[in-house]
């Protein structure tokens, strides 16, 4: 199967603009025609969406909201029907903000995830830091039961110093602290693969460059968006990429291909 995960950064905006050449985000899917493809900050209710975007020709769509209006958000399109749906963590203070949907494959169950900013403020990195701990609880839960993990999304944190292009300016920033940092550790120490280094080791590759400054023009970027798959299933991961060419958002497109 091949997955795909991106952070559009409002789906409303993204549906209207070029992307990879092509006039719009459907045209784009059309092409890549994933099995899965994930997004988040999709900033918008299911009923404020037209036909064609809400459900796609050839995919059925899981969609996680926000109640703040134009926030957050995320929605999982799938070839096929899962055999089952589950939205959120089960703790209201996160569910609230629509950050995640997890749909249920056979043998692995697919998390959609747009994890918090810290950037804000000192609450909402503590809000950050809650949530990465109650979300690796709960994947441990379902990861009991002999279900394969995969979890794919915007993460808001680089891992290592080559996961962006200034690090020594950004070990103060959240998005690179070392207690953000130290989560993804214990997340890879706990069973659980990094899929893109799987296949990549050197550095420069990031998915998300700041819009202001416009720093994808000089490649000045962060690597926030991943796949992780539990190591049960690291045999079955025949590729992991990152789809740097497509536009259309302050991040781009990542995936994987898995042999489930």
């Amino acid at each position: 199967m091949r997955f795909l995960s991106w952070n559009v950064n409002g789906i409303r905006a993204i549906s209207k603009k070029e992307v990879l050449g092509k006039k719009d985000f459907l045209k784009w899917l059309k092409k890549e025609s994933p099995d899965a493809l994930c997004l988040q900050e999709t900033k918008a209710n299911p009923d404020q969406l037209t036909k064609e975007v809400l459900e796609p020709k050839g995919y059925s769509s899981y969609w996680s909201s926000a109640e703040k209006k134009g926030y957050s958000g995320v929605v999982t399109y799938l070839k096929g029907e899962p055999a089952e749906v589950y939205h959120g963590i089960g703790i209201d203070k996160f569910d609230s903000e629509g950050r995640v949907v997890a749909t249920d494959l056979g043998e692995v169950v697919l998390f959609n995830v747009y994890f918090p900013n810290g950037k804000r403020s000192p609450e909402r990195l503590d809000y950050k830091m809650e949530f990465y701990e109650e979300f690796l609880k709960h994947i441990e839960s379902v990861r009991a039961k002999g279900k394969g993990i995969v979890v794919c999304g915007d993460v808001n944190t680089a891992h290592e110093e080559i996961d962006l292009a200034r690090p020594k300016q950004n070990k103060d920033t959240s998005g690179f602290l070392q207690i953000e940092r130290d989560w993804i550790t214990k997340l890879l120490d706990a069973g659980y693969i990094d899929t893109f280094r799987m296949f990549e080791s050197e550095g420069e590759h990031y998915t998300w460059w700041d819009y202001v400054t416009r720093a994808r023009s000089r490649n000045v970027g962060w690597r926030i968006d991943y796949f992780f798959i539990n190591a049960e299933l690291k045999d079955k991961l025949k590729d992991a990429f990152i789809l740097s060419d497509v536009m259309g958002s302050d991040h781009c497109p990542i995936g994987i291909e898995l042999d489930v």
